[in-house]
């Protein structure tokens, strides 16, 4: 069904997709390729939200050489007005002769009528070349496309037993420099990262890209923080910074005056529901993550908070930065658990990759999809 060169052409499209991740969001990463014959005549990569899609500076790029090509797209051509023109009409009028996509798209707008157009115009369009690595560039606005809440990645930096500070709280540093420096390209990538409020008054953290060689174009992520009374200073290293701070709160948990102080600080506050607990209802603010038009959020913080949300089965993925160091017993874990009784009880991940980052080891865990 596909050659040899159509796969090389798919690999190339999704090289370039993969150049707009730090800046496409809300928008998914689109590479696209013209070829007529075995021969490259155009290439698109979709750069930042609001800009041209691949396709039309794929085509803008191949010129007068459109017609009866081949096009090569990582992502199903979008088929209706938004804040750009539908490309499937950009394909039509350009007369190519042939579509191959990787991953057709999650948007309901989209999923499948992009296709549908393409044939009733009498284009021949081929569905699934690559589709996996056409998919993982995009699986946090699959998620939100699909469910309406982002794609949540828990992260942290832990010892060989798995513990994330001293039990004075000092942490700083377990890993090296190379992985605090790959955290910063992991954030790059991100529509927010999330905290809580503890690990606000403790470490005072920025949340932030302070990264130069990484291209952000101005964007930064969302900094999110849930603190059900209003403990934030208003003086939090966050709130001096460029980009959003938004905070979540419990109804009747806090007085007028510091949700003033902090409005007048920059930060949005947002009233969440609360749980049965009595706790800012996790459900909630990922739905509201998700109406904002957030595809993924990387979760940066304690113990307690992260062990809300593996044991709610709210992490989509896990992000473990492993230093070859050990802080013993009384040192703070990763995440505050139930006790289990029985093996059987214990959630288990998928091993999805490992790497070495300069003398630590950077670990990427699935969820598991339900038998």
């Amino acid at each position: 069904m596909f050659s040899a060169f159509d796969e090389r052409m798919m690999q190339r499209a999704i090289e370039l997709a993969a150049l707009g991740r730090h800046t496409t969001q809300p928008n998914p990463c689109v590479g696209c390729i013209l070829a007529q014959g075995e021969r490259i005549v155009g290439e698109g990569w979709h750069r930042k939200w609001g800009e041209p899609h691949a396709e039309p500076l794929a085509l803008q790029a191949a010129g007068a050489e459109t017609k009866g090509a081949t096009v090569y797209v990582t992502l199903e051509p979008h088929s209706y007005q938004g804040r750009t023109p539908p490309c499937t009409d950009a394909l039509i009028r350009a007369g190519v002769r042939r579509v191959v996509i990787g991953v057709l798209d999650a948007n309901p707008k989209v999923s499948g009528d992009g296709v549908r157009q393409l044939q009733a115009a009498g284009i021949d369009v081929q569905v699934g070349l690559l589709a996996e690595a056409a998919r993982e560039l995009n699986l946090g606005f699959e998620t939100r496309m699909i469910t309406g809440r982002p794609r949540v990645i828990v992260k942290s930096a832990i010892s060989l037993d798995g513990r994330i500070a001293l039990a004075n709280g000092q942490s700083k540093w377990i890993t090296g420099a190379a992985a605090r420096a790959d955290v910063q390209r992991l954030r790059s990538r991100m529509s927010a990262v999330l905290t809580g409020i503890e690990t606000v008054l403790a470490d005072d953290p920025q949340l932030n890209v302070r990264d130069p060689s990484i291209e952000m174009l101005g964007r930064q992520p969302l900094r999110v923080v849930l603190d059900s009374k209003l403990r934030m200073p208003r003086g939090a290293a966050m709130l001096k910074l460029a980009g959003e701070t938004l905070v979540f709160t419990a109804a009747g948990g806090s007085q007028a005056n510091a949700a003033d102080h902090l409005r007048d600080a920059g930060a949005e506050l947002v009233v969440a529901e609360s749980d049965a607990e009595g706790r800012i209802d996790l459900d909630f603010v990922l739905a509201e993550l998700g109406r904002r038009m957030c595809n993924d959020v990387l979760v940066e913080a304690g113990p307690t908070l992260v062990g809300r949300i593996l044991q709610l089965g709210l992490a989509d993925e896990i992000i473990a930065y492993i230093a070859p160091v050990l802080l013993g017993p009384d040192a703070r874990p990763m995440a505050n658990l139930a006790a289990l009784q029985a093996l059987d009880q214990a959630q288990r991940y998928t091993m999805h990759s490992v790497e070495r980052i300069g003398d630590d080891v950077r670990l990427t865990l699935r969820r598991r999809s339900p038998a």
